[in-house]
């Protein structure tokens, strides 16, 4: 069974978008490409290929593949355990006390990989033009997940 997770052919993107607790913008900007490139590191080291990481002061956007023997909800985890001691450890980011529990992650066609990146790369201008709240309120609706998107912004 092992080797068959090894062999499998995978392709299936993973657009993921997490937050920090209680929204707080505590990612200083000027420290944010560290961030990313953590990680990118945590990402790497699952076997799993990042296209694509961005965000603003107080929320994340991750645009990557899944290694077949990775279960989303660990791969999540790992990488908000660890970018979360990194965080408090290289005190770059003093006001960050955490992520919060939930996340969004949504899958997507490789046809769609460009218009991605391009999307997550944009993070600061689209949100001079949208808030946060409104940002999850459309990808909500955009993959039919429910209207309802107070569990996502629940510590």
């Amino acid at each position: 069974m092992l080797n068959f997770l090894i062999m499998a052919y995978r392709q299936i993107l993973y657009h993921i978008v997490f937050r920090t607790k209680y929204s707080q913008n505590s990612i200083k900007q000027e420290f944010a490409e560290e961030l990313y490139k953590y990680i990118w590191g945590v990402v790497k080291n699952k076997n799993c290929k990042l296209f694509q990481i961005n965000g603003v002061e107080n929320h994340i956007h991750i645009l990557s593949d899944l290694h077949p023997s990775v279960a989303l909800a660990n791969f999540v985890k790992d990488i908000k355990v660890s970018s979360s001691l990194w965080m408090k450890e290289s005190k770059l980011f003093p006001d960050f006390n955490g992520w919060a529990s939930g996340y969004c992650a949504v899958t997507h066609s490789y046809r769609d990989k460009e218009m991605l990146i391009k999307y997550i790369k944009n993070q600061q201008e689209h949100h001079k033009k949208t808030t946060f709240r409104k940002e999850v309120e459309e990808l909500f609706k955009e993959f039919a997940l429910g209207e309802n998107t107070d569990w996502f912004f629940k510590d």
